[in-house]
């Protein structure tokens, strides 16, 4: 007979283990309960958790501040035309600023509503941030890039070429570029939070097109076979969210210029990628006025060189037939009547409507973005000598760029806006006229410099011209910031849809090449940091169209791009960008700029009239689909000063609940348009224009305008605010009242 062993405490062990499994699965139900108790409902995308260290999320911060210019008689960027001058504002513009900080680095990207980043603009923001931060924003962790409108004040270059072009170096237009962009990073520093990034890629074939096919067709045909078509209809999506997936931002690349609004426009507007912005800025921040909210929604350029969005293509204006293939002029009227034509009745309609296609698919691909980003920051940036860069194609042989110059089809333009003269795209030989002209004015180009250029016929030999200071730049940057598998190259320029994609495979591989990344994601940002042109592929330069001509550099510009990105892409995936050497430091030039734009005068009225004073009234009713249009005595708008978080215009709705009126739209809204008209003895109107939008509620409504006048008293100049108001009007669905 079996003797059973007594337990301590007279506990049997079957007893004792399960009080052990009662005490585990007590405390496992507590803490269940617990985690059921605190669980939030998200409705973004949200790691496993816990996440592992590749995953730690980033610190984000977004931040938009306006950067809108004097909105009268200063020229306006893009189309080189001096007699293009500001006369009101169609749209506002802004700078969009997004941080990125992995705890050991941090990076900036900007993209501001400006024709492109100049290196004097650069330059002054460097100064503020560094007077404000310290080493923490640097040129190297630093990208300001443009998103290339035609439509925003000049004046902020400090090169002669740009200054002849834009009536000089102008503090007051310079001052809101950088006053902007630095407040837009303020406010992305002051906001910064974990998040997280995710990644999305989709195309758009509906809203540009290559307005230089024939170059394009000079790359070698293996090259064109790998790609369906003659521009990059990519466009990627970077989705911002906090750690609880809602979204506080969104930044997105598409290679097509901003010029939907032509040559003919004399408003301050952000054009179609600024519209992109605006509608989905105005998507995600309900009930916010435009520049308002917390999800900020910036549109970059990309290799948009050879790409227009006047997707109706160019024909000639006095035959409605096709214009010349080769040099894109007629045989009446030449390179003039050539135009080329967006999807709209008129250019705010083409804007519209390429703004709304840009916007809808960013907004697709944002909703859809499940990929996150992951992975540590790095920035790598060097100054580079453009004008003496020598790279080795073989074995054999090495090439070398030139000393900047520009050809003759630089002065034709494009169809998207083409030149005062009877220069032709395509040109391959100069003209006696003009190389006359050339030489008795600025003087003969050296024979190295147009040896080096062949076939370019040199019409401004800028490289070899330095009065009053030089009139291109010499020392420019070239840089790199990646954020995890996404690489984005600011380059100096507009590359040609070619030139784009060779650099952005050329980087992918060295990136690629040491393991380090994998899957990565390569976007060119144009218009960064200095601009200089166009970057045409060799071949693309042998047709000496307006790219080629533009092309400063020489014929072998983008192998020296191609060279000194692919050292930056090394260092970056051998963790070795402390080792690269700073490079040769672009000038500050204290003197010599110069200003041709007098300041303005003092303003005058009509006898027994004040400014403020409607001279043209509203109607008493419109419907949704009309135009309201009131004309007010105005002053000149440059002496409002700094213009930016203000407005010239306010469309107000009456409240009959609380007895207010509120605003619904400012001269930031694309329902508005704020014209200024320039008369003869001192004297100005306003005339602002409300297109009804179809959702605008019924009520009573009422236009305001806000300006300053300058006048003079005894010795003394006085600035003094004014404001007018119209009628009050009502918008009905019908003309009759109910």
């Amino acid at each position: 007979m079996a003797v059973r062993k007594p337990l301590c405490c007279g506990v049997s062990a079957l007893e004792a283990t399960l009080a052990v499994l009662f005490v585990l699965m007590t405390a496992v139900s507590v803490t269940l309960i617990t985690q059921m108790a605190t669980w939030k409902t998200h409705t973004g995308p949200e790691p496993t958790f816990p996440p592992s260290p590749e995953d730690k999320p980033y610190l984000i911060g977004v931040g938009r501040a306006d950067c809108t210019g004097p909105p009268a008689e200063i020229p306006l960027m893009g189309y080189a035309n001096p007699q293009q001058t500001a006369a009101g504002i169609h749209t506002r513009l802004y700078s969009r600023a997004f941080i990125i900080d992995d705890g050991r680095r941090r990076v900036v990207f900007v993209t501001a509503d400006v024709g492109m980043i100049s290196q004097r603009l650069r330059l002054e923001v460097l100064q503020a941030l560094q007077v404000k931060y310290g080493d923490l924003y640097r040129q190297e962790n630093v990208v300001l890039s443009g998103t290339h409108t035609h439509c925003g004040p000049a004046g902020y270059f400090q090169y002669t070429l740009f200054m002849i072009s834009s009536k000089g170096y102008m503090k007051e237009s310079i001052g809101p570029l950088v006053n902007g962009i630095v407040k837009s990073i303020d406010r992305a520093h002051g906001n910064m939070k974990p998040g997280r990034i995710y990644r999305s890629r989709g195309e758009l074939d509906d809203s540009s097109l290559n307005r230089s096919p024939h170059s394009y067709l000079k790359n070698p045909e293996r090259e064109r076979d790998r790609y369906r078509w003659n521009t990059d209809k990519q466009v990627l999506v970077l989705k911002f969210t906090d750690l609880d997936g809602d979204g506080i931002g969104m930044l997105s690349w598409f290679a097509v210029h901003a010029v939907s609004m032509n040559s003919t426009n004399r408003m301050v507007s952000s054009d179609n990628i600024g519209h992109a912005s605006y509608l989905l800025e105005q998507d995600k921040n309900r009930g916010q006025l435009p520049g308002q909210g917390s999800f900020v929604a910036g549109f970059s350029s990309s290799n948009l060189g050879d790409v227009s969005p006047n997707i109706r293509g160019p024909v000639c204006l006095n035959t409605g037939r096709p214009c010349d293939y080769l040099n894109s002029s007629c045989p009446v009227g030449g390179t003039q009547m050539c135009k080329a034509f967006g999807p709209g009745e008129d250019m705010f309609d083409s804007t519209r409507i390429i703004g709304h296609n840009v916007y809808r698919k960013a907004k697709e691909l944002y909703a859809k973005a499940v990929e996150e980003v992951t992975g540590p920051l790095q920035a790598a940036h060097q100054w580079v000598n453009m004008t003496d860069v020598t790279v080795q194609i073989n074995d054999t042989h090495t090439v070398s760029t030139c000393k900047p110059a520009l050809g003759h089809s630089f002065a034709a333009g494009t169809t998207d806006g083409g030149g005062e003269l009877n220069f032709t795209q395509g040109a391959v030989e100069g003209d006696p006229f003009w190389d006359g002209i050339r030489d008795a004015l600025l003087g003969q180009p050296s024979n190295q410099t147009q040896e080096c250029h062949r076939p370019k016929p040199i019409l401004f030999n800028t490289g070899e011209m330095n009065w009053p200071l030089p009139w291109h730049p010499q020392i420019v940057d070239v840089q790199i910031i990646t954020i995890g598998s996404v690489a984005v190259l600011a380059v100096p320029g507009e590359m040609t849809t070619m030139s784009g994609r060779r650099l952005r495979e050329a980087v992918k591989q060295e990136l690629e090449s040491e393991g380090a990344f994998r899957d990565t994601e390569v976007v060119i940002a144009g218009l960064s940091n200095v601009y200089t042109h166009y970057i045409t592929t060799y071949e693309e330069y042998q047709v000496q169209r307006y790219e080629g001509a533009s092309t400063i550099y020489g014929p072998h510009t983008l192998s020296a791009y191609l060279h000194r990105y692919r050292d930056l892409a090394r260092a970056i995936a051998q963790d070795r960008v402390s080792e690269l050497p700073l490079g040769p430091q672009p000038p500050f030039f204290q003197k010599n700029l110069f200003n041709l734009l007098p300041a303005p005068t003092v303003d005058r009225k009509p006898e027994n009239s004040s400014f403020g004073d409607v001279l043209e009234q509203v109607y008493p009713v419109y419907r949704q689909g009309d135009v309201v249009s009131v004309t007010f005595v105005a002053g000149n708008p440059r002496n409002s000063g700094d213009i930016r978080d203000k407005t010239f215009v306010t469309v107000e709705i009456y409240d009959n609940r609380t007895d207010t009126w509120e605003i619904v739209h400012t001269d930031a809204s694309w329902e508005t348009r704020f014209h200024w008209l320039k008369g003869s003895n001192q004297r100005s109107n306003s005339t602002i224009e409300w297109h009804i939008p179809p959702s605008a509620p019924s009520g009573s409504y009422r236009i305001k305008h806000y300006g300053h006048y300058k006048h003079r008293t005894g010795w003394q100049t006085f600035i003094t605010p004014y404001e007018g108001m119209s009628d009050v009007f009502r918008v009905s669905a019908s003309f009759y009242y109910q």
